[in-house]
């Protein structure tokens, strides 16, 4: 998965502006404790980090 493209999944499932605050203050516990901007920054794929947020915010599995 692009960057660009988790971007824009982010914002469609959880709209702009909490997208934004959710990249920088919401902790995936699953991915060591980072949240999801310092997992990407690390290295780890965009879309593992997509779906660490969705398991987190009960997303429907069938939108992952």
């Amino acid at each position: 998965m692009r960057l660009t493209e988790f971007h824009v999944l982010v914002s469609e499932q959880f709209g702009a502006v909490r997208a934004s605050s959710m990249l920088v203050d919401h902790v995936l516990t699953s991915l060591g404790g980072r949240t999801p901007e310092q997992a990407i920054e690390d290295g780890i794929d965009p879309r593992e980090v997509w779906r660490a947020l969705c398991a987190d915010f009960d997303v429907p599995r069938d939108q992952w």
